[in-house]
């Protein structure tokens, strides 16, 4: 599968990407678990789309490296598709990019890079350490 194929609310994806970007960690509770998250850019030959790293994810992945999802899951925040393993999934380190894989232009990294929530903006069913304001129903 690309990136440009993947439709908002959609599951069972398999797809290869190169990592461009990466956010810094934000600390959030969710289900009264504290729990850490990033926002990772990633892209293909066909498009680039935000990543949810989550906890142990974030270590291991970096800017530059080549990713495997299993089975990952699409959701929509503000307008934008954002894709995570999940639950179900899984997200793999298998090599580094290549040159060509990572060329990309600061102008269209920066384009998708607007909507990362920042450690104070709210996401939806996740709140900051303070407070728990969650909903049973997200896929995270």
């Amino acid at each position: 599968m690309k990136i440009a194929e993947i439709k908002a609310n959609q599951g069972k994806i398999d797809i290869e990407a190169a990592v461009i970007d990466k956010s810094e960690v934000r600390d959030i509770n969710k289900y009264g678990k504290n729990l850490r998250v990033s926002t990772a850019i990633i892209q293909d030959d066909s498009g680039k789309i935000k990543l949810s790293l989550w906890n142990n994810e974030i270590d291991n992945v970096n800017v530059g490296d080549k990713i495997k999802i299993s089975n990952g899951y699409a959701s929509e925040f503000k307008g934008e598709k954002q894709l995570t393993a999940g639950k179900f999934g899984k997200l793999e380190v298998v090599g580094k990019a290549s040159e060509e894989e990572m060329k990309a232009s600061e102008e269209s990294s920066e384009e998708v890079r607007t909507n990362i929530p920042s450690q104070q903006e709210s996401v939806p069913g996740i709140t900051g350490i303070e407070e728990d304001n969650s909903s049973e129903d997200e896929e995270w």
